[in-house]
């Protein structure tokens, strides 16, 4: 699977993205955002808040709750905001 990180995500992981095998406890984007947290100091501070974390599976914006089932491409992004 691939996981891509923009804006200040990417800044604070010092990656743009990364191919990596999940664990199968990992099932939920929610359950990703918390498991990202347990990755070493960077991953700490870039998901230490999963609630204002936004995420899209396959260029799709997806809720917490979503399955990771059939996922080849998850992005990370902060909110966005304007005004």
């Amino acid at each position: 699977m691939t996981l891509r990180y923009f804006a200040w995500i990417r800044e604070k992981t010092g990656l743009a993205q990364e191919r990596l095998t999940l664990p199968p406890t990992v099932e939920t984007v929610a359950d990703l955002l918390a498991w990202q947290a347990t990755r070493g100091p960077e991953f700490a501070d870039a998901f230490a808040k999963p609630g204002i974390i936004r995420a899209a599976i396959d260029q799709r914006h997806v809720k917490p709750a979503t399955t990771l089932v059939g996922a080849r491409e998850i992005a990370f992004f902060p909110p966005v905001t304007g005004g």
